[in-house]
């Protein structure tokens, strides 16, 4: 089995800021990584059949399946274990529900949490968690 795969918006403060909680709440090192803007990223975008230009949601690739906005985010939780899988519970509400919530957060992710000039760039002690 490979590891699981979260793929995120590189330049996005918010979508960086989820990275490094998943990585401090991952200390076995299980999940890796790869910014939605870079190669490895692309790749799995169009293996997926997702849009590559289009970067408004977290994509978790996990066992050939790909998930995308509040299931991806739900499913990274419950996948952390812990009391962070308690958050699996929210899966109850319809999917139109929880990805409303998750657009209306992710269109103004930039406003209220800024963003990067560039892709985050990972220290020599996270590299191999990054694709």
């Amino acid at each position: 089995m490979t590891n699981p795969v979260l793929l995120f918006d590189g330049v996005c403060n918010l979508c960086n800021g989820v990275v490094q909680f998943v990585i401090r709440h991952d200390p076995a090192g299980r999940f890796r990584f790869a910014a939605l803007q870079s190669e490895a990223g692309q790749a799995l975008l169009q293996q997926c059949g997702l849009s590559t230009t289009q970067f408004d949601s977290f994509v978790y690739v996990k066992d050939g399946q790909f998930y995308t906005e509040s299931t991806a985010a739900l499913r990274v939780a419950r996948d952390m274990g812990g009391a962070w899988a308690l958050l699996w519970a929210l899966m109850i509400f319809p999917r139109f529900i929880r990805d409303a919530i998750y657009r209306l957060v992710a269109r103004n992710r930039y406003r209220v949490f800024g963003k990067q000039d560039a892709c985050m760039i990972p220290t020599p002690e996270l590299k191999s968690r990054f694709l």
